[in-house]
């Protein structure tokens, strides 16, 4: 009898034990459950101090839809805004007619024209190359008239801050960032990146922690803290050797980094900073522009795999589909050109883009791929078509969000 006894008692504390077991067990499983994302669900995203919220994590490109034109932008003129970088101009063209319909001179070495992060103003960065007299020109979008030139040293290219505090300009001479206020341009700070010769173009991380700047003439990549104010790392590419504009994936993993000695764009994984693959377009790959759902990248090959080519050279745009990453269609430049840089109209039907060595801008059908040729001055450079859909700009010719 006393052995039934001992018998029943640990079976007891044994049932006991096994339901204390499950229930700690389906705690910990509904802890779990309330501080992870269910399969399926988009991550969230914790932006930096500022910055306006990621609104869909698989595509930050979804607040540049046509639909999502700012009232900011409403009363600004319909514009193309070409720098012509060796006549020291900018002539502006009118979509609906496709005729130019102002010319106005501004600083030496006109490279960009950049719509400020409060779509406000349209920077030309005049970087007088060799020199040291240069300026950037503000543009009101209401007029499409230039006021005065504000000093500025070697403004090759502007970006913003995610949180719009300061302008980013990109003084590609002296292998440095300079912060500056972004209405007045008075210094703030700066960043040297001493091992990126020919630093030049940009895009940010999805939550604006970091950035990820092209060094041209160094065949690499510099990842640039903004929060700590610090360059983070460079990244050499295995090939190629001349990079240039950078784009982000729609789910904000990946970046694309056109090069044009590789005939094509590198995938490089932002988190890690490891080049994972390229992908081959045509010669002298240069600009890159997502289409207004997110779902392709328009990339303009410029024809020749150096600064400076010949006209009527072998350029293309190459369409690439970002969830296969593959080639889609490839559209020639008929007789041959150069395009270079540029940006879509609201709707996305329409891609402009400049023709560097042959005096001309592209107005590309992005349904057929064909191509209208309307000239312009000398050296057209990075152009910018005006206003775009998209709540802030991060800058060169409009990469909005």
């Amino acid at each position: 009898m006393g052995g039934d006894v001992v018998g029943t008692k640990r079976k007891s504390s044994y049932i006991s034990l096994i339901l204390t077991l499950a229930l700690s067990a389906s705690r910990f499983s509904t802890a779990i459950a309330a501080e992870s994302p269910a399969i399926g669900t988009p991550r969230g995203i914790q932006t930096v101090p500022g910055m306006p919220p990621v609104i869909d994590p698989n595509n930050i490109y979804s607040e540049t839809r046509p639909d999502k034109l700012s009232a900011t932008v409403a009363k600004h003129l319909a514009r193309v805004y070409v720098p012509n970088r060796s006549s020291n101009d900018v002539w502006v063209i009118d979509p609906a007619t496709d005729k130019v319909v102002n010319k106005f001179r501004v600083g030496v070495h006109p490279q960009h024209v950049v719509p400020s992060w409060d779509l406000k103003t349209l920077w030309v960065n005049n970087n007088a190359e060799g020199r040291d007299d240069g300026s950037v020109t503000p543009i009101d979008p209401l007029t499409g008239k230039p006021g005065k030139n504000i000093p500025v040293d070697d403004p090759y290219n502007m970006y913003f801050t995610p949180d719009g505090s300061a302008a980013i300009i990109v003084a590609e001479a002296r292998k440095r960032l300079d912060f500056r206020d972004p209405q007045t341009m008075a210094m703030k700070y700066s960043i040297d990146t001493p091992n990126c010769a020919g630093i030049n173009h940009a895009d940010f991380s999805m939550d604006g922690r970091y950035a990820f700047f092209t060094c041209e003439y160094a065949g690499s990549l510099v990842k640039i803290d903004l929060v700590d104010k610090k360059v983070v790392g460079y990244l050499k590419f295995s090939k190629g050797g001349m990079p240039q504009d950078i784009r982000i994936s729609p789910d904000g993993r990946i970046f694309y980094v056109a090069d044009m000695k590789a005939a094509g764009v590198f995938l490089v994984e932002g988190e890690s900073f490891k080049e994972i693959g390229h992908i081959k377009t045509g010669l002298g790959t240069h600009g890159l522009y997502p289409s207004r759902d997110g779902t392709q990248l328009y990339v303009a090959n410029r024809g020749v795999a150096r600064v400076y080519g010949p006209p009527k050279g072998k350029g293309s745009v190459s369409v690439i589909d970002f969830a296969t990453r593959k080639v889609t269609a490839d559209w020639p430049i008929p007789g041959g050109g150069s395009p270079d840089m540029g940006n879509l109209s609201i709707d996305g039907n329409t891609l402009w883009l400049s023709g560097r060595y042959d005096n001309a801008v592209y107005k590309i059908d992005t349904t057929t791929g064909q191509s209208k040729i309307i000239p312009v001055k000398t050296e057209p450079h990075g152009l910018t078509v005006w206003p775009q859909p998209g709540r802030y700009s991060l800058g060169h010719t409009g990469n909005l969000r």
